[in-house]
């Protein structure tokens, strides 16, 4: 009977043992002793200390497992000289987009336009818990208004804790919408919306009297050569040219009641609505003309000939100075 007893005894011992933990996933900034042991016993949940950072481990040894289990009341001892617990916090890199919110408010705030777009000179970001939210808080910022530059400190915190910094700088440059090419585009071409997109640039890269709609420019003759990408300044497009000096048009005469067509040539270039000199060939007289077509004119036959008949040679001369 006393045999039986005692063996019941070995047993419940034996079933009260704890058991080392080979390998820990922690989800906590700090390492208990429940971390390294299975049935730790009424000091289970006690703080050891901090644990790795995100995305790092930390191996305990033998003869350190040994002592935190003497220290603590567990029930263990080592098999063997080599064994030990590793335990790890899974990390991930903390994203540019998570500290672009937090940067961009702290900027605003100290004066950088809302719409600006921010340039990180270098972001090597920290490793931060996988698991939970994470915090960034802008802690110093220094920012000059004259050229956008900055300089900033971020604390990133999970979980009520601090669990990294991060040192950033770079640039916080105002943005404005501009037309730009859509396709490589030569000059003398009449642009569509199919030429066109809408490109948001940093206004330094904008140049002066850039056309900043895409109805800006639709309709006009592009004077230069444009890259796709390139801004189109407003200077450089101009009304089509539909009448060219010394090509032939056709020349409407219409009054109430009356009208009549006939071919003529124009001394000048013209574009839509422009007003130019044409030469009657069979009159020989010089007219005034407003351009509203490809090669078409339209004459007013009440009005007087700028040149009357036969002095288009002094016309061609003149206009040739």
């Amino acid at each position: 009977m006393c045999a039986l007893v005692a063996g019941f005894a070995a047993a419940a011992i034996q079933t009260q043992a704890a058991t080392l933990k080979p390998m820990t996933t922690l989800h906590a900034s700090v390492v208990r002793l429940s971390d390294l042991f299975d049935d730790a016993g009424r000091n289970a949940d006690r703080v050891l200390g901090p644990g790795p950072a995100p995305g790092a481990r930390i191996v305990v040894e033998s003869r350190q497992l040994a002592a935190i289990a003497r220290s603590f009341g567990v029930d263990w001892k080592p098999d063997f000289i080599a064994e030990r617990a590793v335990l790890e916090r899974p990390g991930r890199p903390l994203t540019r987009a998570e500290a672009m919110d937090a940067l961009s408010a702290a900027l605003v705030s100290a004066g950088a336009p809302a719409d600006a777009e921010i340039e990180i000179a270098a972001f090597d970001p920290p490793m931060v818990p996988a698991d939970g939210t994470v915090t960034p808080v802008v802690t110093q910022l220094d920012y000059d208004g004259g050229s956008g530059r900055f300089a900033a400190q971020l604390s990133l915190s999970a979980g009520g804790r601090d669990v990294a910094a991060l040192r950033v700088a770079g640039r916080a440059q105002p943005m404005v919408e501009v037309a730009v090419a859509a396709t490589r585009l030569l000059p003398g071409t009449i642009l569509s919306a199919a030429d066109l997109r809408m490109a948001r640039l940093p206004a330094a890269r904008a140049p002066a009297g850039a056309a900043h709609r895409v109805e800006d420019a639709v309709g006009k003759q592009l004077r230069i050569q444009a890259a796709p990408g390139t801004p189109l300044p407003l200077a450089d497009l101009a009304v089509p040219t539909l009448v060219r000096r010394d090509a032939r048009v056709l020349m409407l005469a219409e009054a109430p009641g009356l009208s009549l067509t006939s071919e003529g040539r124009a001394l000048e270039n013209g574009a839509d609505g422009e007003h130019i000199r044409v030469l009657n060939p069979a009159s020989r007289a010089v007219l005034d003309a407003m351009v509203i077509g490809e090669g078409r004119v339209r004459i007013d036959p009440q009005a007087p000939p700028l040149t009357p008949a036969g002095g288009e040679r002094r016309a061609d001369a003149e206009y040739a100075r």
